[in-house]
């Protein structure tokens, strides 16, 4: 039950939305199961944004219409949702409009008065009792006056507030969006640059197939085919091809070369023109902007507390006059505080309120909205910013769109192309081909013998085998055919022998070409692989290529080289055949064939490489790189190949006293068993019987502690030193079968002497040996063989003792000559079977041998390898011989320009040094001081002559003459600056009096022609009517403006002004003309100004125009700008007037 109610649980939360164009923010009460359309839906009523232009966005997710908010785990305290309009992001989009801010307005509190609010103490007779209630009503003016600026203000500030929080909404939208256009622009980055990647690297390969194409032509043409290979159509190795054909497909393939290649740049310049404008779009950032007003706002809050604490001082002056007045009705003051010096006391209080508190609360205010003000410039400055930065990232987004589309299109294109150029690659891989078949088959010669040798050495292994397995059965039937009969052997079939094993192998490869390694560069020379600069430059690390390289085609090389060592790798195969004397053949032709087998593997390698790789599409940056590495990797092997040839030495070193510590074994065991076996000769066989009985008793005494002690203490080293002298003994000895003879008659005896003896002698030898592993017991770990043969040597040296102890006990009770017989039958089967342990030994140490002379062969091929790279240190030691004089040559060179250097520096220097010395002349303050400076220079120069140069007396000549010249002109100077002073003061003097003199006439001249016009005429000085006379005087701003008392704003229309002024070719300062039609206008008004002043204006308007009657039907009224610079509101006339005639004009009837 708890778990389904669980589930029921439906996770509600509000849901905040941010709109990005505005910074504006909405919460709305939604669940999980609310769909994305209804959350749109409601966005819309109360955003205005429509539904279809909306773009939600949560982090990187797009939130799906039909889709419900669980899908994007929403809603959630942690996450917001920002909304885009589409419509904004348009580029033709109009611009947001300017940030509109309401402000309440909170008006001040009405002046206090006595009649509107009586007190009881207005109507007392003494005067200072008479004013506390007026204090009182003032003291609480002031407090409301207060609290309305202080309302006032903190309205503003909160309303700068809320502009700085839609800005940080807005800022983080913009984080959203760039990180949405990061996510698709860093795709698209990566297509283009493996793209690009892609194109480089076949772009390279085509342009050298192009451009080397008649190079490999003749390269082909010259190579010779081997005369068995020769028919009448095919002499040479472009035969193999149709030339013209090929020709004709190299016109296609650089045709559309070129074409690609043109796409592929015109590409290039768009992703670059995207790349330019995504990363401008990335580092343009709207934090700046945020950043300063949010310091703006808290350097302000410090208005707001001041009016805080202003607030606080008034409030607190209130109660004091409060309690002050009530005390007074209370009949309460104390009889030190009269009423006079609560008055006086409150006057300062006063005179802080109205000097002080209010001033600063209204200059705190004032801050404020030059604060609200600031905020809302930024406000505006941030939506232009996002709407012009949407309209970038919605630019953008097109472009990456399109751009993606493009990579599917040149992707086939690549591919096509490369197909296209299948054709001409073929021209390149026949020459490697070629070479590479002809190695072959020097290689499948070279396997061929080595198999042949491999099948000889099988065959006389398996008859190695055959004998000592015929051997040994005749051995056993010498043994017990003794005691059983040859018909119940033979029914038990031990008369059996093993079969010879014929070894048989069809001849194949009978049809491989008579060539050797010697005919290979004849018939198909070195220069197939690849161009010969290149291969001349860096011919010598032609085979480190195939092992490293760098850069773009590294991946591709590395994979290459891994495929063709599995295809052509036999060396592994090659080194498990044993380089043993077959018949026929030695073990020098065995390895020549070896070495010529992988000779012509790792050329057949070589070939296949240059066939698939191309070295010539590397540039010689990439080819230095990868060149360095393969001698870094060269360096390298040589490093490992000579601590491996230590790593033999040690080996082979310890390998050379083990066995002169056998050999000395082996000759000490030598001499005993020789000692031993003539002892034996001399006893009689009584005496051997009565020792034997001897033996056995000191057997059964000792035996314990010899064999258990000794044998489980030193068993491990001293058994195997044992059985490795046996071996040593039986090949050093020259009859093995006389010695057996003579060890059979006394075997008794000598076994009995011999245990003993070995034993002590296996604890001296262990000795010796543990002293030499003590030294190289670190270095030198035991090897597989080692342990094998020291574990069968254990069991053999084990088995002796107890097999003697129990064929001596078994004598002592009989005693006589047939039980003796049988014992030494016995001695001779046991001696028997150690001889062919003692034998397997020897093959065992034959094979150590083996593998030590293996090693050597390996020891002389790394001495070769090690005089070839010291004949390379040598040739580097030339090439750094030559470096170094080449770089001394460079010394001397440099050496020489230093010191010349080192002269035109000491020259500079002193030239520098009279240039600032002249420079400082020259920057002297006053042309008489410049030319004393001159002049102490040149003295100065030439008292000081001596050690100097060419250029240094030349400049101090030109010094003395430029002093010279200096002078004189410095004294012409002075001449022309007095006279012009003179003449200065001269036409200063006429000129005013010439403007006086102008000013005058020009009155007399106006006045005159004023007085003489309102005598012949009656002009008009009133408000102006259609047919009357006016007159027009040119004002200062040069328009005419109508001499008129009523109304002083009349003005000359330009038609008019032209009427009068075209014919003149100077502009008159008056105008007289009859009045034809009056135009009135009205100063245009800001949006910002109120309707009662339009309507006030309209109601003028309308009370002119009724005043005006029909006989103003020529007035017009519009509004219009202003042009003369009048108050706004204001009204003006536009006066057109026509030339007066010559007769009479006589008045208008009143």
């Amino acid at each position: 039950m708890s778990s389904n109610a669980s589930v029921g649980v439906i996770q509600m939360g509000k849901l905040v939305v941010h709109i990005a164009e505005n910074g504006h923010s909405y919460e709305l009460e939604c669940d999980e199961y609310t769909l994305v359309e209804a959350v749109q839906r409601f966005l819309e009523s109360v955003s205005g944004i429509p539904f279809n232009d909306q773009l939600l966005l949560c982090l990187d997710m797009k939130l799906e219409s039909q889709r419900p908010l669980s899908t994007y785990k929403l809603p959630s305290d942690d996450q917001d949702v920002f909304l885009f309009n589409k419509a904004r992001m348009r580029s033709n989009s109009p611009p947001p409009a300017p940030e509109q801010v309401e402000i309440i307005d909170i008006p001040d509190p009405p002046l206090p008065s006595s009649s509107h609010n009586p007190h009881p103490l207005d109507d007392v007779s003494d005067p200072a009792l008479k004013a506390l209630p007026s204090y009182e009503r003032q003291f609480r003016y002031h407090f409301q006056c207060g609290h309305a600026i202080y309302s006032r203000t903190l309205a503003k500030i909160e309303t700068c507030e809320r502009l700085l929080q839609e800005q940080k909404v807005q800022e983080r939208a913009l984080e959203i969006a760039r990180g949405n256009l990061d996510h698709f622009y860093k795709i698209v980055l990566q297509n283009y640059t493996d793209f690009i990647k892609c194109y480089s690297q076949q772009h390279r390969t085509h342009t050298n197939l192009l451009v080397n194409f008649g190079r490999d032509m003749e390269k082909l043409r010259s190579v010779r085919l081997l005369p068995p290979l020769q028919t009448a159509n095919r002499k040479c190795l472009l035969d193999f091809v149709k030339e013209e054909n090929l020709r004709k497909t190299v016109e296609d393939c650089s045709i559309s070369h070129r074409q690609f290649e043109n796409k592929v740049s015109e590409f290039k310049q768009e992703f670059g023109d995207l790349k330019r404008n995504t990363e401008t779009l990335f580092s343009g950032k709207a934090s700046f902007l945020v950043k300063d007003l949010d310091l703006a706002i808290k350097d302000h809050q410090r208005f707001i507390n001041e009016q805080k604490s202003i607030m606080q001082a008034l409030s607190k002056d209130v109660n004091t006059v409060k309690k002050l007045v009530d005390d007074c009705l209370s009949s309460e003051l104390s009889s030190s505080l009269r009423p006079h010096d609560a008055v006086s006391a409150l006057g300062p209080m006063y005179d802080s309120h109205e000097k002080s508190y209010l001033p600063k609360m209204q200059a705190c205010d004032r801050a404020i909205s030059s604060l609200l003000d600031f905020c809302r410039d930024k406000k505006n400055e941030m939506n232009i910013f996002v709407h012009n930065y949407m309209q970038k990232i919605a630019y953008i987004q097109y472009t990456i769109k399109d751009v993606r589309y493009k990579f599917s299109v040149f992707q086939e294109a690549l591919k096509r192309q490369n197909d296209q150029f299948e054709h001409l690659k073929v021209v390149r891989g026949i020459g490697p081909a070629y070479r590479a078949c002809l190695a072959e088959i020097v290689r499948r010669k070279a396997s061929m013998k080595i198999y042949m040798g491999k099948a000889g050495q099988l065959a006389e292994k398996l008859a190695t085998e055959r004998n000592a397995e015929v051997r040994r059965r005749e051995e056993f039937l010498k043994v017990h055919n003794a005691y059983i009969p040859r018909d119940i052997l033979a029914s038990m079939g031990l008369y059996d022998s093993p079969n010879p094993c014929d070894v048989n192998i069809t001849p194949f490869d009978t049809n491989l070409l008579d060539i050797d390694l010697s005919d290979l560069d004849r018939y198909a020379p070195e220069s197939l692989l690849g161009p010969s600069p290149k291969s001349e430059k860096h011919g010598a690390s032609r085979t480190s290529l195939s092992t490293s390289n760098d850069g773009s085609q590294s991946a591709e090389v590395e994979g290459s080289v891994v495929d063709m060592h599995e295809r052509y790798d036999f060396q592994d195969r090659l080194e498990g055949s044993e380089l043993l004397e077959i018949a026929g053949t030695s073990k020098i032709e065995v390895e020549n064939a070896k070495l010529k087998a992988e000779l012509a593997s790792k050329i057949a390698l070589l070939c296949s490489m240059s066939a698939e790789l191309d070295y010539e599409s590397l540039d010689d940056s990439k080819l230095e790189n990868i060149l360095k590495n393969a001698a870094e990797k060269t360096s390298e092997a040589l490093h490992l190949k000579d601590e491996y040839e230590k790593h033999l030495q040690s080996i082979i070193k310890v390998k050379q006293m083990q066995c002169e510590s056998y050999e000395k074994r082996i000759q000490e065991l030598e001499q005993r068993l020789s000692d031993q076996y003539l002892r034996g000769h001399k006893h009689s066989p009584d005496e051997d019987r009565a020792g034997s009985a001897v033996s056995t008793a000191k057997t059964d005494d000792g035996n314990k502690s010899e064999v258990s002690g000794v044998g489980e203490m030193h068993m491990p080293h001293a058994m195997e030193e044992v059985s490795c002298a046996s071996s040593s003994i039986k090949s050093g000895l020259p009859d093995h079968d006389k010695a057996q003879e003579g060890l059979d008659d006394n075997m008794t005896d000598s076994s009995t002497m011999l245990n003993p003896h070995l034993d002590s002698s296996m604890l001296d030898l262990h000795r010796e040996k543990g002293h030499l592993s003590d030294k190289d017991k670190k270095e030198i770990p035991l090897s597989d063989e080692g342990m094998a043969l020291t574990a069968s040597n254990m069991a053999v040296s084990m088995s002796q003792p107890v097999d003697v102890l129990s064929y001596e006990t078994a004598v002592e009770p009989g005693g006589d000559a047939k039980v003796s017989d049988g014992l030494v039958m016995e001695l001779q089967n046991v001696l028997a079977e150690k001889s062919s342990q003692l034998d397997n030994a020897e093959m065992k140490i034959q094979e150590l041998m083996d593998k030590v002379s293996k090693l050597g062969m390996e020891l002389e091929i790394n001495q070769k390898l090690l005089d070839e790279s010291q004949l390379n240190c040598a040739h580097l030691e030339n090439c750094l011989h030559e470096a170094r004089k080449e770089a001394q040559t460079h010394l001397c060179a440099a050496d020489r320009r230093a010191s010349e250097y080192s002269t035109l520096r000491v020259s500079a220097v002193k030239m520098h040094g009279l240039f600032e010395r002249l420079r400082s002349c020259v920057l002297s303050a006053g042309v008489a001081t410049f030319a004393d400076s001159l002049r102490a220079l040149a003295q100065s120069l030439g008292s000081s002559n001596e050690n100097e140069d060419d250029s240094t007396a030349e400049f101090r000549e030109c010094v003395r003459v430029l002093a010279d010249k200096a002078s004189i002109l410095s004294r012409q100077r002075a001449e022309l600056l007095d006279r012009y002073s003179k003449a200065e003061a001269a036409n200063e003097q006429l000129s005013k009096e010439l403007t006086e003199k102008k000013e005058l006439v020009n009155t007399l001249y106006m006045k005159h022609q004023l007085e003489k016009q309102a005598n012949k005429e009656k002009l008009s000085f009133g408000r102006l009517e259609v047919h009357e006379i006016a007159a027009f005087v040119l004002n200062s701003a040069g328009y005419y403006e109508a001499i008129n008392r009523n109304c002083p704003y009349y003005y000359l229309s330009a038609e008019s002004v032209a009427l009068f002024t075209d014919h003149l070719p100077t502009r008159p300062s008056y105008i007289v003309g009859q009045v034809v039609h009056i135009e009135r206008q009205t100063v245009k008004s800001q949006p910002s100004t109120s309707s009662d002043r339009a309507e006030s204006t309209r109601d003028c308007v309308d009370i002119l125009t009724s005043e005006m009657g029909p006989s103003r039907l020529g007035l017009k009224s519009g509004s219009t700008s202003n042009p003369y610079g009048l108050p706004v509101g204001c009204e003006y006339f536009i006066v057109t007037v026509a030339m007066l005639p010559d007769t009479a004009i006589h008045s208008p009837a009143s």
